[in-house]
Formats: C-alpha cells, structure tokens, sequence
C-alpha cells in the first residue's frame, strides 16, 4: 500500500467541522425537511387525483388545499435553513482546513522545507482546494440529500405497491453497480490531474523567477517548448477526466431509462389486470419515481468527486508528514554560556559523511568566521544548528542543553538567520523590518541604526513598498534589512550563510562590518570573503577540510601556523 494510503486524514476532515457543528446540523435539517416536503406534494398529488377519479380519499378539496399550504411552508422553510446554513458551513470549513494547512507547513524546518517541491503546496491551496469544497464539503449535503429522498421515496412506494417497487430496485442494481465501479477511474483521474498540474505550477513558477536567466541565455524557445508540453499533458488529462466523468452519467442515464421504462410497463400491467392500483398511485408513483431516478444517477457521480477529494486530502498529508521537526520538551531560549560540538558527524548518503567527529565550543558573545573549500561542510554544519535534521550522531548543546530536546518555538526565538537570498515581501520598508509585528518607536529606530539603514530610510521613508521580493532593493539594503530583523526579534545567535556572496566587495564589505559591529549576540559566518580587515575582527576562525575542522584561531594565529588556512588566503589573494 502507498504511503498516501496509510496516511490518516481525520485531523484534516474534522477542520471541516470544528466549531462548525450548528450549520451542519442546520443544512442536514433542511435535507430532511426537504425530503418530507417533496414526499409531502406526491401524496397530496395522488389524493387530489383518486379525489377527481370519484375515489374516497376521506379528505375534502379544501383540506387537501390546507395541507399544500402547509407541505409549501415546509419547502420555504427549508430553502431558509440551506441559505443561512450551508454557505456557512462550507466557507468557515475549507478556511479553517486552509489554516490547519498552513499551519502544519509552518511546522517544517527551514532547511528541510527549502529541499521540497513548492508547487505541491502552492497547487493543495488552491486549485487542490476548490475541488475539496465542491467534492468533499458540497457533496456531503448532496449525497445525504440523495440518499434520504431515494430511501423515503422507496419507502413511500413499497407502501402503495410492493411489487412495483420490488421491480424498480431489480431493475436498477446492476447500472448502480457499474456506475459506481467506473467512479472509481474517476478519482483516479482527477488525482492525475493533480500530479500534473503541480508539475505545470512549478514550471510556471520557473519561468517567472528565471525569467532574466531565461532571456541573457536566449533559452525562450526551449522553456515555451517545456511550457507547452507541460499544458499538453495537463489538458489531456483534463480531457481524460472529463470523458470518464461522462461515461459515468451515462451509466446512470442508462439506469433511469431502464428502470423507468420497466417500471410504466409493469404498472401498465397491474392497472389492465385489476390488482388494486388506482390511477392517482400510478401518477403518484411516476412523481416518486423521479426521486429515485435522480438519486440513482447523480450518487455515484457524488460518490467519485468525494473520493476524488479524499484522495488530494491523503495526498497533503503525506507530504506534510515529511521534513517534519520532532518536537522536544525542554524550554530554552537563552543562550548564556556556549555552544558545543561533541563528535558531531552527518551524512545526507551512507557511507558518504559531510561532517565527521566535529567538536568545537562557540563561546556566547563571540563571532565565529567558518571558512573552507566548496563542499568541506560548512552549510551543513549551520543548517544543523538551525535544526534541519535529527539525523545527526554526536552532541549539539546549547548551554548543556542538547538540541534535539529544545522546541522549535524556543530554538527560533534564540536565533536568527541571515542567508544570501533574503526575501523581501511586497509590502513596505518598515513592515519587512518587524516582520508585521508591533515594536516600540525606539526599537524599530535602534535596529535601523545598527543594521546601517538609516540612510535608506532617509531617502524614500519606512512606509517604501520593496517590490514583489525586493524589486526596489539593492543587495545590500536587503541583507541589512535581514540583520534589522535579527536585531529587533533580539536574538542570541545570529547564524549568517555566505550573506555576502552575491555583494559587490564595498557593499560586502560595509555588510560584515555591520555584522561584527553588533554587540550581545553570538555570531557564527559562514563565508568566502577572504579579506584581512574582516577576517582580523572576528574572535576566531574555524578552517574545514573534508567535513572536518583541521585549525581554528584568530587570524594572526592561523596566518603563522602557515598551514591550511595559509594555504586558502594565499590563494585567494
């Protein structure tokens, strides 16, 4: 069985109904209200028409008019539970599964979420979502609606002619079962159509954020081609869909045409041979006919799209269950003494190690420059301090405190991270800063100081809108924007990932400056930027080589020792 398969929905499909119990209540009501109403204007149907026949109904003209006043209220009465009730529902339940969503995505790690297919969650949340609304939420009123009414008109049926009714359930057994074999193909094919349009979204997304790349490398033709025939495939499964979706109404378009004709030729039969079938119960049995007729065409169409919709709800959630943080219990948030490294090692292949027996103790307070050759391990070694993996053997300790046990709440409130793509959202200057929380007047002003954005500020204000991801920035007003951040949550460690790589070198260089010129916090740099005039602030500098530290020390310290450090700033200059 496939992973989707095992995977339990119900903390899904109950967001649909928490707090919401009233409306559904109310809109279930109104179908049974509506049932009684429909079965209510068939029986005065047949009384009116033995009453015309010369039939002794025991009723009088005038009271059956009475009770059709009464049958209408009830039908009015019930259209107004369905409209304060049911969009009711419907809205507050996809919202809140939309929330609980979220939220659960919320809960990745950063490195982790950074590694996933974005477009999947992109596709769950909207169009993923719609056909949740009408095949889950909608249909779970129309299949009850169906149900009941076919039942009670079955029921109503079985009381007027056994053997009419008998022969209208033979009759249409066998199309129900094939349309209800065939819905199965449908969910099959709308969770195709899923697969594909993710695949669609993501190439969509592509093309937009590389449109530069696209155009300086004249890539236009192969990425219309790639386009193309991404929208080939999602339209022929859209077609394929849409075909198996009406053999199924034609599976039960053959079922109400079998049993409708069978059951007139039947009562034709009853009537001709005098065994008590009156003309207003034939009537009244072609009028409760159409209410089983109905039911049996429209339950298994219902039936697939609510499959359908169950099967992109197991669909998220697998993919919600993975790269997920197993949570600890410790409560820390401060870091007062250090971090340490105890035989720390890390493999993203066996037999393959990025990091191998690390140990090292970062001093709180301290900065920290991590430097090394491509592919020596060192984002990999901040990715674990950010908790991207428990799938590490050795010890990472923050103040005694192994990380695996701290929860993400409190491990994100103690640090921070400054990378080489800072996103910027479209909104303004100062709302990118607080990240739309409320800080104080001198907060706000003191994280701009320090972060070097005063004179940005200056020029075009804190309410600037930036751009849809920073458009209206340069590279270093974002990365200071990021680091005002990091200022204003006041973390205790700011981890910082080659945040300078993409800078021009003054630009890069005012940067690290401003890193290093903050004071109280623990700073660990990841960087290629071998310059003298930075590398000699930091209070040391860790050298990998092949996933493990092979010196550290302060610039002059390492410079003297003339050895692999040497060896890279030599290089480099």
């Amino acid at each position: 069985m496939k992973k989707s398969e095992k995977t339990d929905i119900r903390p899904y499909t109950r967001q649909f109904y928490r707090g919401n119990g009233w409306q559904f209540a109310l809109a279930m009501v109104q179908t049974l209200m509506l049932t009684a109403g429909n079965l209510g204007i068939s029986w005065i149907l047949q009384q009116i028409l033995d009453l015309v026949a010369g039939e002794d109904t025991g009723f009088t003209l005038g009271q059956l008019t009475m009770i059709t006043g009464g049958v209408i209220a009830l039908v009015v009465g019930a259209f107004a539970c369905s409209y304060y009730s049911k969009p009711r529902f419907i809205a507050r339940g996809i919202g809140q599964y939309k929330d609980y969503v979220f939220q659960r995505i919320s809960r990745k790690s950063i490195s982790a979420f950074s590694g996933e297919n974005t477009s999947l969650y992109i596709s769950a949340l909207s169009n993923d979502a719609a056909a949740i609304e009408n095949g889950y939420l909608s249909n779970v009123f129309a299949i009850v609606r169906s149900a009941v009414m076919c039942a009670a008109a079955l029921a109503m049926m079985f009381l007027y002619t056994p053997l009419l009714t008998v022969t209208a359930i033979g009759l249409s057994m066998l199309p129900i079962l094939a349309s209800v074999a065939a819905g199965g193909r449908v969910a099959a094919a709308q969770k195709k159509v899923s697969d594909l349009n993710e695949g669609y979204m993501s190439t969509l997304r592509d093309s937009l954020s590389g449109f530069s790349v696209v155009k300086s490398f004249q890539a236009e033709a192969r990425m219309c081609r790639i386009f193309a025939e991404n929208v080939r495939q999602l339209s022929a499964a859209n077609e394929r869909r849409r075909k198996i979706s009406i053999l199924v109404e034609l599976f039960s378009a053959v079922a109400g045409l079998m049993v409708q004709l069978g059951v007139f030729l039947v009562g034709a039969f009853l009537a001709l041979t005098g065994r008590g079938v009156t003309v207003g119960t034939v009537l009244v049995f072609v009028n409760l006919l159409n209410f089983v007729l109905s039911p049996i065409s429209e339950i298994p169409q219902y039936l697939a799209e609510y499959r359908s919709a169950r099967g992109l709800i197991q669909k998220l959630a697998a993919a919600l269950e993975e790269n997920v943080r197993e949570e600890g219990g410790a409560a820390k948030n401060v870091l007062t003494d250090s971090i340490r490294l105890d035989n720390l090692s890390y493999s993203y292949e066996p037999e393959k190690p990025v990091l191998q027996d690390v140990d090292f103790t970062f001093q709180a307070g301290k900065s920290y420059a991590v430097v090394g050759a491509s592919g020596s391990g060192k984002s990999t070694l901040l990715n674990l301090l950010m908790a991207s993996s428990h799938g590490y053997s050795g010890s990472i300790r923050f103040d005694g405190a192994e990380l695996k046990d701290i929860r993400s709440e409190d491990l994100y409130e103690m640090i921070s991270v400054v990378q080489q793509n800072v996103f910027i959202f479209n909104a303004s200057i100062r709302d990118n800063i607080t990240m739309f929380s409320d800080f104080s007047r001198d907060e706000v002003d003191r994280a701009i100081a320090l972060s070097g954005l005063s004179e940005l500020i200056a020029q075009r204000g804190e309410d600037y809108l930036c751009g849809e991801n920073g458009s209206g920035l340069s590279g270093g007003e974002k990365q200071r924007i990021s680091i005002a951040r990091s200022l204003l949550k006041k973390s205790q460690v700011l981890l910082v990932d080659e945040a300078t790589a993409a800078l021009d070198p003054q630009t890069a260089f005012q940067v690290s400056c401003a890193i290093l010129d903050l004071e109280g916090l623990t700073r660990i740099v990841v960087t290629h930027a071998l310059e003298e005039a930075v590398l000699r602030r930091y209070d040391c500098i860790l050298t990998l080589k092949n996933g493990g530290i092979v010196e550290s020390g302060s610039f002059g310290e390492l410079m003297e020792k003339k050895g692999y450090f040497y060896s890279l700033y030599t290089v480099s200059q």
